[in-house]
């Protein structure tokens, strides 16, 4: 029987694709089709706990391959939720304050090991009902120690810093959680903790989560008493405000430098795959960033920063060194004795001068 062409359905009209920023490059497979930002730990109740062999060759594989939540115009409307929870690997996460609860939006890392875990940097809000950091981490905890078989594992929580409040203000929500060491703020009682002594900022310490053995390496600069840690499992550096691609306030100019060339001959002796800041604050368009209060930020850079940048703020830390002044590079800025406000009418050579996208 012939149909009536009269009668055939109109076929639907394609709508044009959206515009799709997915950190800048729609190659490198951020956000991809059904992505959920979650985390993916599936209890696998084991008769007996999991000993896990955490020496491989190279880097530990792992994912990053998530957006961020990017906050919203209209903080009181946003329903993102409060920490988002990304799985790099089985024995590592990287959590991060939702935008609209603190602009700063700082990231947080929980490590595992065979015989403890560890969290470093707790986050801009002391309030649980806000940034229910304590509540997530013990959640993940629940579930890992659920696939490994264990009832409970320890916890030592650190900071990148104990000055800077956009990282110590959510370990009030650990004070008296069992089983938890916190590694203590004031400088002097830390530096005693690490067993640094007199040797501070040079040497090492070290954190045993059981055949994982976290380094930590003094790095003041931006702070007196920053310190930075080393994943040998991931190949990770935890850099905090030392370096992150962004607004990097200069505490201490001379300290700030020599920190950086420690972490140059660190990772000149120890593979280091990624530095993993604090924050993100630069747009994925070079040298262009988010102003402070900023609530909804969908054109971030990515997080990780690879170790050549080391190289990079040396140069640059040596230039804005003794003198008053900011300077823009494509992956950070540096301001030296100015306010975090500081604007400059010059714009830098050698970097592209690329109109950022107006999400509005």
């Amino acid at each position: 029987m012939t149909q009536d062409s009269a009668s055939s359905p109109t076929p639907a009209v394609k709508p044009p694709p959206r515009p799709y920023y997915p950190n800048g490059n729609i190659a490198a497979g951020y956000n991809p089709p059904g992505v959920r930002n979650t985390s993916s730990v599936v209890p696998l109740h084991p008769g007996k706990p999991v000993i896990h062999d955490y020496a491989c060759d190279g880097p530990a594989p792992g994912n990053l391959a998530f957006r961020w939540t990017y906050g919203s115009n209209i903080a009181a409307r946003n329903r993102d939720p409060r920490v988002q929870i990304v799985q790099y690997n089985e024995d590592t996460f990287v959590l991060r304050q939702n935008v609209c609860v603190h602009w700063e939006a700082p990231f947080t890392y929980l490590l595992f090991g065979n015989k403890g875990a560890l969290l470093i940097d707790t986050g801009a809000t002391a309030d649980a009902r806000h940034y229910p950091l304590r509540e997530t981490v013990d959640a993940i905890v629940s579930r890992w120690c659920q696939a490994r078989g264990r009832a409970s594992i320890p916890l030592t929580v650190a900071l990148t810093s104990g000055e800077d409040i956009a990282q110590n203000q959510g370990l009030v929500q650990f004070a008296g959680r069992p089983g938890t060491t916190i590694v203590p703020k004031p400088l002097a009682v830390m530096k005693q903790f690490y067993g640094f002594g007199g040797t501070w900022p040079s040497g090492t310490s070290r954190i045993d989560l059981g055949d994982r053995v976290i380094e930590v390496i003094p790095t003041p600069g931006t702070h007196k008493d920053g310190v930075s840690f080393y994943d040998p499992y991931c190949d990770f550096l935890f850099t905090g405000d030392l370096l992150f691609p962004g607004k990097i306030n200069i505490g201490n100019d001379r300290d700030f430098l020599a920190s950086l060339e420690r972490l140059k001959a660190f990772a000149a002796a120890k593979p280091v795959k990624w530095l993993l800041g604090g924050h993100v604050e630069m747009m994925f368009v070079p040298g262009k960033y988010y102003p402070r209060f900023a609530t909804y930020k969908p054109y971030e850079r990515v997080l990780e920063m690879t170790p050549d940048l080391i190289d990079e703020a040396i140069v640059h830390a040596r230039a804005v060194q003794g003198k008053d002044m900011m300077l823009i590079r494509p992956d950070f800025v540096l301001f030296n004795g100015v306010s975090p406000d500081q604007r400059t009418k010059v714009w830098p050579e050698g970097v592209p001068n690329i109109d950022a996208p107006h999400p509005f």
